[in-house]
């Protein structure tokens, strides 16, 4: 083999990065009427077609990789990646090789020379790459023309950072996955996030990941070394979380050259940039992560070592037999500036199976040339020579008999459309699909070609989705990114919209809600995000509030409510309430919910509610009358004293509290007009016996006893008594009602006295009719009337062989005095059936007397010395 000698057609445009070569070989091959160009991946392969397309149209471009093939009928010109670019030019007028030092790579450099040296256009031939290029290109293609271009910017070094102290604009570079993640996770506790680019993942989602950086919405990307092979960024700096990485044999320093790569990413067009070191890294010695003086003057002035040597193998191995293909791909090149390549994985693949059984079924050229190219496949999911050996000797068993079956492709796709999983879950299922897209974009492999290729470019595509997904939740706070930049600048102006349902955003990112006019924190925030929204919301929060302060009185006085003493809205309390002596008027006490009101939106607020309040005040109208009253000196102190403990007692109080032997008799009719009743059990203010006065009492907090919002007749007993109600039993029952019953039977025995003349202690007849249609049972309403002093006469029951209607029960009363049924609470039968059992009387003969039976017709609860501690209790 001998180098070309003379091809004026030759134009080698060597520089560092950011010299603009990439665009200067897409302007020559649109000038032409044909062009090719090779990249080292497919993601920039990708981005170098959508700039051609743009330009050509749709029709005219193609892009062809080991996993895609986009190639309309009447493409002309086409993106490929290096491996599927044909290593002769395929006649078009253009062709261009970019990032041709790749050839001193050990893995993948001998098709960057083989390209180097054979593909050629018509017309013209760019050869793209760094200065270091130089001498090989002058020793390998002699009449190649040399175009040095300078760099646009300048690259300086900056020294060690934090991470926490990067400036916005930042690439971290690490060289192993677990480097990458732990960067990330910190950038997004620091800085909010960070954009995540790595060569395991697909070229889809280091789109995905490389937009976000570019789009703005987050300020860093950590990425390895990857980011040095063309992408295009508009970066300000790159720091170095390492100086060393593994290059699958030994983990070695990186070479100046390889460094300025990296850092060159740094710095775009007319723009300077800068590179650094993270600190807290370093050796394990100690020593801190730090460049030498030799490698910044060599990095910062693009002066590096030259090649001395590029990697080569035979392009055209022959395929006559197993041996003879290894033989040719192990052969030494015959230039002094080419080294034979290591052994790749191809190699090793096709080395390891030459010596399986499954070798004795290859015979003749064809079969081999087939053979090799399965073993040509891709590592994609990087296990190593021995699982992936494994991996095409299936794939050979299956593609012996000719083609795989579309049933067997599909199934094999299928298996891998999950999106569930982790991030190495989902990188692991595309790196698995990249296998079967290349498979299926093989022109004699799979039947179905096109509907199987597309299927598992549809299944990449979910995955890469899916993985973006993860990496974006798993690295950036898009909400903590966009209050770092905003809090930054001027906090007062950030984009904050109030939602309909209470939250607030910033750009679409909820930063927390306002529950009344009480900003809270998202909950989902972190410890270090808490202060950064309440930063936020102070400084922005009172232009907000004011709009809301204003719908509030204008709109939104329907949703206010009065509970536990405080107006409340959206269950936050706006101001609390202190009721005035004479309950005509309150005095509002604004909560720090509203603090953050300017002064004359909360001077509005507070009158508002004032009025508002005021008008919610109505139903203590008797209250207010009572209260009206007990001020007047012509009522007498009796009458005031009366009043005042009913005010107090908001309302009912017993006759016994209510100190009526006092109350000149004079001064009943005066109480009656303001709406007194004095009852036989109670004396109370019958308006205030409605459900709106009691709601009303019970949410302002002046009583503070248990409230029965309807003020139902009667309920069953409970341990606390309601305001307004009484014991009757088993039962309570309200006390106006209660009164109802009570002087219905003190009718009933006025008529029976009246008729009765002088006769004492008449008996007369009662119907509880009337209690029970108001839902008292019986027993209980004989236990409210033995309250007001009524005793049951039980009638005698007939006698053996006596016959017809049996003889009512009848009623007596007789006023109560203190200590009435109060000893250790007997009854009033207790005593009269003391000594009487069912014996007969004593000299007598004869059946027994009839006992009557005992029943209950004592107060409705018994007296006694403990009452008193027991009310104070309860």
């Amino acid at each position: 083999m001998s180098p070309i000698s003379s091809d004026s057609r030759v134009r080698a445009v060597l520089g560092p990065t950011n010299t603009g070569k990439t665009h200067l070989a897409i302007e020559r091959m649109c000038g032409h009427s044909s062009g090719m160009m090779g990249f080292p991946l497919r993601l920039l392969a990708r981005e170098v077609y959508d700039r051609v397309r743009a330009i050509k149209g749709d029709d005219a471009v193609a892009l062809i990789t080991g996993e895609q093939r986009i190639e309309p009928p009447n493409a002309r010109y086409f993106c490929c990646t290096m491996e599927a670019m044909d290593r002769l030019g395929w006649g078009h007028a253009f062709v261009a090789i970019d990032e041709a030092q790749i050839g001193a790579d050990p893995e993948r450099g001998h098709i960057f020379t083989d390209r180097l040296l054979n593909a050629r256009g018509r017309e013209e031939t760019m050869i793209l790459g760094s200065a270091t290029l130089e001498p090989i290109v002058r020793a390998l293609i002699p009449g190649a023309e040399m175009v040095e271009r300078p760099r646009f910017s300048t690259l300086t070094h900056a020294g060690t950072a934090k991470l926490s102290r990067l400036p916005p604009r930042s690439a971290v570079v690490a060289f192993s996955i677990e480097q990458v993640y732990a960067m990330a996770e910190a950038l997004r506790r620091f800085r909010g996030g960070a954009a995540v680019v790595m060569g395991a993942l697909s070229p889809e989602t280091r789109n995905r990941q490389v937009e976000l950086f570019q789009n703005g919405e987050v300020d860093y990307i950590v990425a390895t070394d990857a980011i040095g092979m063309g992408l295009n960024l508009d970066l300000n700096h790159v720091a170095f979380a390492a100086l060393s990485k593994f290059d699958g044999q030994r983990k070695r320093r990186l070479i100046p050259a390889e460094m300025a790569q990296i850092a060159g990413r740094a710095g775009r067009h007319q723009t300077d940039g800068s590179f650094g070191t993270l600190a807290g890294g370093g050796t394990r010695s100690g020593a801190p992560l730090e460049f030498t003086e030799e490698e910044i003057y060599a990095i910062e002035e693009h002066r590096f070592a030259p090649l001395t040597k590029l990697y080569w193998r035979e392009a055209e191995p022959r395929f006559d037999t197993l041996p003879v293909l290894i033989g040719d791909l192990e052969s030494r090149p015959r230039h002094d500036v080419l080294r034979a390549a290591p052994e790749a994985i191809d190699l090793s693949v096709l080395k390891r199976l030459a010596e399986d059984p499954i070798a004795s079924t290859v015979r003749g050229s064809g079969l081999v040339r087939r053979f090799w190219e399965a073993c040509s496949l891709p590592d994609f999911r990087q296990v190593g020579v021995d699982p992936h050996a494994r991996f095409v000797a299936r794939l050979w068993h299956d593609l012996s008999g000719g083609y795989l079956g579309a049933d067997f492709v599909a199934a094999r796709i299928a298996e891998l459309d999950r999106t569930g999983g982790d991030i190495d879950t989902l990188q692991g299922r595309i790196a698995a699909i990249r296998s079967w897209a290349y498979i299926c974009q093989r022109p004699d492999w799979v039947l179905a070609r096109d509907e199987m290729a597309a299927r598992a470019r549809a299944v990449e595509a979910k995955l890469s989705d899916a993985l973006h997904a993860r990496l974006t939740e798993r690295f950036v706070n898009r909400r903590t990114t966009i209050l770092m930049k905003s809090l930054g600048q001027d906090a007062s102006a950030l984009p904050i919209t109030l939602e309909t349902d209470g939250r607030l955003t910033v750009e679409d990112e909820p930063i927390g809600r306002l529950d009344g006019f009480r900003f809270v924190v998202d909950p989902d925030a972190t410890a270090a995000d808490r202060k950064m929204l309440l930063a936020a919301g102070e400084k922005a929060l009172p232009g907000i509030l004011a709009k809301r302060a204003e719908w509030l009185l204008s709109e939104g006085l329907g949703e206010l409510s009065i509970e536990r003493g405080a107006i409340r809205w959206q269950g936050r309390a706006l101001a609390g309430i202190e009721i005035s002596d004479d309950f005509g008027t309150a005095r509002l006490d604004l909560s720090r919910d509203v603090s953050l009101l300017a002064e004359p939106a909360r001077s509005r607020l507070e009158a508002g509610l004032s009025e508002w309040l005021g008008s919610q005040l109505e139903p203590l109208e008797p209250l207010r009358k009572l209260a009206a009253a007990a001020r007047d000196p012509e009522a007498g102190s009796q009458a005031r004293a009366l009043l005042i403990t009913l005010i107090d007692a908001r309302g009912v109080v017993s006759r016994e509290a209510a100190g009526l032997q006092h109350l000149p008799k004079e001064m009943r009719p005066f109480l009656r007009k303001l709406g007194v009743t004095f009852g036989a059990l109670d004396v109370y203010a019958a308006p205030l016996l409605k459900p709106a006065p009691r709601q009303l009492l019970h949410a302002l907090d002046l009583d503070k006893r248990p409230l029965q919002d309807a003020m139902l007749p009667v309920l069953p007993e409970a341990k606390k008594l309601p305001a307004g109600y009484r014991p009757a039993g088993s039962q309570i029952i309200r006390v106006d009602l209660a009164e109802k019953i009570l002087r219905a039977a003190f009718d009933a025995r006025s008529k029976a006295s009246a008729k009765a003349g002088k006769e004492r202690n008449t008996r007369f007849l009662l119907d509880l009719s009337l209690p029970i249609s108001i839902g008292l049972e019986e027993e209980n309403a004989r236990r409210l009337l033995g309250s007001a002093g009524f005793r049951l006469q039980r009638a005698r029951t007939l006698g053996d062989g006596v016959f017809g209607p049996p003889a009512p029960d009848t009623w007596t009363w007789r006023p109560r005095r203190s200590g009435d049924n109060q000893q250790r609470g007997r009854r009033p039968d207790d005593r009269r059936a003391k000594g009487r059992g069912d014996k007969r009387p004593r000299g007598k003969k004869g059946p027994p007397r009839q006992v009557k039976p005992k029943v209950e017709t004592g107060p409705a609860k018994a007296g006694g010395a403990f009452d008193g501690l027991a009310d104070l209790l309860g």
